[in-house]
């Protein structure tokens, strides 16, 4: 079937023009923060230890959330998948609005800024991301579909009947990967995380939502590399590998080796009712049903 004819551009006012890829970014970031204080402000989700941050502390955790994936994701882009240009044109390394952002180095870059932020106000760096991983879903699924609708990141030729004919990608018909990716990225994995927290309680665990997003995210990249047209500019690796499988892999050992050491953690007994909302947090839902 032939691309749909989307602009990439949703408004333009002279030079001025909003772009659905960047309006992605602000809808996950957005959407993302609303979430991650909802998790804090749940009191039945903090049954053994209560949250890890304040809400007024998400709202600071936004900022260098934001600059970790954008520096991150530009900064991976370049050193994984387009070194060349360091050397040949450096200035372009500042040109995000021209495309090439990566996922594992924004993963990257978030990482660092929460190391960075927990360091500051003396948090617990896991409990930390393990509020910040269930929102890391909703980014992603918006950020999948932007591609589609930029007609980027298609997937290999495929006879199947959903296959489509990119523009730029040649007469076959291809793999729309980045709405596979928006599926299981997207939707499948903020689906494992939400029963995660929600359903098994899993927040009560150091470091067991961010292992179970680590891996989750490295085996759904893994096998959708498989229907994902490798870059033109990358080298071909051996085994049939790519550079998207050679930087999920480690996020497979570590998300699993992260599970393994915080199942193995002994709980708390529970706590009360009153004491499951951080300090500051405490007079606002006093009176709220628990």
């Amino acid at each position: 079937m032939p691309f749909p004819d989307f602009d990439p551009v949703l408004v333009q006012i002279g030079p001025f023009a909003i772009r659905w890829y960047a309006l992605a970014y602000v809808a996950g970031i957005l959407l993302g923060w609303r979430y991650a204080v909802a998790l804090v402000r749940d009191r039945r989700l903090w049954i053994n230890r209560p949250p890890p941050v304040t809400t007024e502390q998400i709202d600071d955790l936004i900022l260098w959330v934001t600059v970790g994936i954008i520096v991150g994701g530009r900064l991976g882009h370049v050193l994984f998948y387009t070194p060349g240009m360091i050397a040949e044109d450096p200035l372009q390394i500042f040109q995000v609005w021209k495309g090439g952002m990566s996922f594992h180095g924004g993963a990257i870059g978030v990482f660092l800024a929460m190391i960075v932020f927990a360091w500051r106000n003396g948090v617990d760096l896991w409990r930390l991301a393990d509020v910040v991983s269930p929102v890391v879903p909703i980014g992603l699924f918006f950020g999948r579909i932007a591609n589609f609708i930029n007609g980027e990141l298609w997937g290999r030729p495929t006879d199947a009947p959903w296959g489509i004919v990119f523009p730029g990608a040649g007469p076959e018909p291809r793999h729309p990967s980045q709405l596979y990716e928006a599926a299981l990225e997207g939707v499948a994995l903020f689906l494992l995380l939400l029963w995660a927290t929600y359903g098994a309680k899993l927040l009560n665990r150091r470091g067991v939502v961010m292992g179970l997003f680590v891996a989750g995210y490295g085996l759904i990249r893994v096998s959708l590399e498989n229907v994902r047209e490798p870059d033109a500019y990358m080298p071909d690796f051996p085994l049939g590998l790519t550079m998207g499988m050679m930087l999920s892999i480690p996020m497979i050992l570590f998300g699993l080796w992260l599970i393994w050491r915080g199942m193995r953690e002994p709980l708390p007994p529970p706590l009360p009712a009153e004491a499951r909302v951080p300090a500051p947090e405490a007079k606002r839902v006093a009176d709220e049903p628990a």
